[in-house]
């Protein structure tokens, strides 16, 4: 049995490097020598993560909550904790230097000078922690993490802390890992990356890989009521450049709506976001239209939900999340917001993984086992390498209100969570920005009690953080800022004056005039003129775009097509 103190100085020498040669050979060293058990809990700590992906459990810690905890433990006030955090920058600093004054007062009565404490039970205590609900839920949470907080060290509070709030900030992200388990149990980093396309669970990957070696990992299966990443598209330059590059194509509307991944096991119907959050209790009338029109017994089916108007054409996409975030009055959301969905293909069938088939063929067994119905249809595909009928296919979709075309290869491969030219997309403007909100500023006058400002980041995937490229305030209306003002005082780490950072947990659909070259932001770019268009609540903070995908526009910006 590990003790968490042993991981908390795997995550202070991370810290302590710049190399991500270094760093991987540190965290592959540890999974080496823990048990099975903690292996699988390690995977995923490591990158700040409770819980694999495709979990439903989240440990739902709010800062406020944090600092009740923190402060009850330590013997002090929570606007100390705040105030620690705000000069700190980090509720981990802060956890540590708060834990510290009580231990200057009474070490012996509420900390040892070794941790106590084991990462099983660190996992224990946040599993309680995700499943805690109703009445006195909040007291419960309050007390499991007095108890570990009370039951280590402050430095090893600062990842008790971090991992709370699944922010660990040692820039350990999902390539890191699988290198180090592929050099932990000398397997091939393609086989790792395999394994977890199939199954999005590091953890699982890991136990295999020392357990099963590679055969073990080539015999990794995609699994039903376990949600697989989305495969993804890249946008074109113009429908000429995608036919050169692919030759003929599998043309499909681009609609205008959300992604859903769905999960049929007999009788039994399960609708995951593209975040892969289960949203079947919102979506009753798909679960009975899927039931009535799909006769394979298992199946995991991919396709995009549209809110349809009374004119036809698809509502705005933030009255869609409407109903993928309704809890309560579903039935009257369903005739106020009513849904068709659109499947476009299929990754498993009867225990069998569709995958490494190409589109044609997943297609044909697609359109077997789908009956189309009122508000459920199969996705109409031409494949063709004319231009002229790219264009008609285009236009129309734009006629009928929807976003473009998809083109895609016809032999392309099922690809998990993978953005290439496999997929591309055609649009009639310039790509916006899905980028995640890291900060804030206070308003000024009548909006000084709102935030009327948010800073916005993209993902730098290589070194696993936020890498700044504006403000935006502007697009925004009163309703929409006091509605963003309770969602993110509850993400408040820090506040300066009129300045604030954020947890990065919610992304914002950003549209720009043109991208700039700029050394004021960390990522080297701006937005110029960036607009508010919505929050997108089907994405989590890791769907957010890169830098590459800034690096792409600014360079295409010149030639994006526009018809």
């Amino acid at each position: 049995m590990t003790d968490f103190s042993e991981f908390a100085q795997v995550c202070q020498k991370i810290e302590k490097i710049p190399g991500s040669i270094e760093t991987t050979s540190i965290i592959s060293d540890f999974l080496a020598q823990i048990d099975d058990d903690e292996l699988y809990i390690v995977a995923h700590f490591i990158r700040g993560k409770v819980f694999p992906q495709w979990s439903d459990l989240e440990p739902g810690i709010g800062p406020n909550l944090l600092y009740t905890a923190i402060a009850r433990t330590a013997g002090i006030k929570v606007l100390d904790v705040k105030n620690m955090v705000r000069d700190l920058g980090d509720i981990g600093a802060a956890a540590r230097d708060s834990l510290k004054k009580k231990t200057q007062v009474s070490f012996s009565a509420f900390f040892k000078e070794e941790s106590s404490i084991s990462i099983k039970e660190v996992h224990s205590r946040f599993s309680d922690i995700a499943t805690s609900s109703g009445r006195g839920s909040q007291s419960a949470k309050i007390r499991n993490l007095q108890y570990l907080f009370s039951n280590v060290s402050p430095e090893e509070a600062v990842y008790i802390s971090r991992l709370a709030v699944e922010e660990l900030r040692i820039g350990v992200g999902e390539g890191l890992v699988r290198d180090a388990i592929a050099k932990a149990f000398n397997v091939d980093t393609e086989l790792v990356e395999r394994g977890y396309m199939l199954t999005n669970d590091l953890g699982t990957v890991a136990l295999t890989a020392r357990k099963e070696g590679a055969k073990g990992l080539s015999n990794l299966n995609i699994k039903i009521n376990r949600p697989i990443k989305m495969m993804l598209a890249q946008i074109a330059e113009s429908i000429e450049s995608a036919v050169s590059d692919i030759g003929e194509v599998a043309v499909e509307w681009k609609f205008d709506g959300a992604r859903v991944q769905i999960h049929k096991d007999y009788d039994h119907i399960t609708l995951y976001s593209r975040r892969l959050e289960n949203v079947t209790n919102s979506l009753p009338e798909l679960v009975k239209k899927l039931k009535q029109s799909v006769g394979a017994e298992q199946i995991i089916l991919d396709g995009e939900v549209v809110a349809v108007g009374r004119n036809g054409k698809p509502m705005p996409f933030q009255q869609l999340l409407r109903r993928f975030r309704r809890k309560y009055d579903i039935q009257q959301m369903q005739e106020e917001i009513p849904l068709t969905l659109n499947l476009f293909d299929i990754m498993y069938i009867n225990g069998r993984s569709l995958i490494d088939l190409p589109l044609t063929e997943r297609r044909k067994i697609l359109a077997v086992h789908i009956q189309n119905l009122e508000g459920l249809t199969l996705a109409e595909q031409n494949i063709t390498g004319d231009t002229g009928t790219i264009q008609r296919i285009y236009e129309s979709a734009l006629s009928a209100g929807h976003e473009g075309v998809m083109l895609k290869n016809p032999s392309s491969l099922y690809t998990p969570g993978k953005r290439g030219k496999n997929w591309l997309k055609i649009k009639p403007i310039m790509e916006t920005l899905d980028l995640v909100v890291v900060g804030g500023e206070w308003g000024e006058g009548r909006r000084a009690h709102l935030i009327g400002s948010y800073t916005l980041a993209c993902l730098d995937t290589e070194n696993n953080t936020h890498l700044y490229v504006g403000k935006v305030g502007t697009g925004i209306d009163d309703k929409q800022l006091k509605e963003l003002t309770l969602s993110f005082k509850q993400l408040v780490i820090t506040e300066k004056g009129k300045e604030l950072q954020f947890e990065p947990r919610i992304v914002f659909e950003i549209a720009y005039e043109e991208i700039q070259k700029s050394s004021n932001y960390s990522a080297g770019y701006a937005l110029r003129f960036p607009r508010f268009l919505g929050v997108r609540a089907d994405k989590s903070p890791q769907d957010a775009d890169t830098i590459e995908r800034v690096e792409q526009l600014y360079i295409k910006q010149g030639t994006v097509y526009i018809p």
